[in-house]
């Protein structure tokens, strides 16, 4: 059996999926899209707060409330891929990123949750 320190040695050790993701509703194709170091663990997030009521987003919270989590999908649009050298900034490679598939998508009013201006 490990040890708390090696158990806590090999989670700093462990590669996460990190990407731009979108929750997307089935019923009317809106989508919420966001960006995360940890893939897995950003729509336990989600899902948690939507399970809750506590979504920052309130016409997502509103949508989830109304249709429930069957009524939703989570995408992952693409990954960044960890680079072997240590200077890469992967903080603003995410935002560049889900910067570019905001523009793309456009998911504000009928096509999204998001607000012009806003994230």
């Amino acid at each position: 059996m490990k040890t708390r320190k090696e158990l806590k040695e090999e989670y700093k050790q462990k590669k996460f999926k990190m990407g731009v993701f979108q929750i997307r509703n089935t019923a009317n194709g809106k989508i919420f899209l966001g960006s995360s170091n940890n893939l897995e663990a950003i729509w336990n997030r989600h899902r948690a707060q939507l399970n809750f009521g506590g979504h920052p987003n309130p016409d997502l919270q509103a949508d989830w409330k109304t249709i429930g989590e069957q009524g939703f999908v989570y995408e992952i649009l693409e990954e960044l891929k960890e680079q072997d050298d240590t200077t890469t900034d992967y903080g603003r490679e995410l935002k560049a990123l889900e910067e570019m598939y905001m523009e793309e998508l456009q998911p504000f009013g009928e096509k999204g949750y998001h607000r012009v201006g806003l994230k």
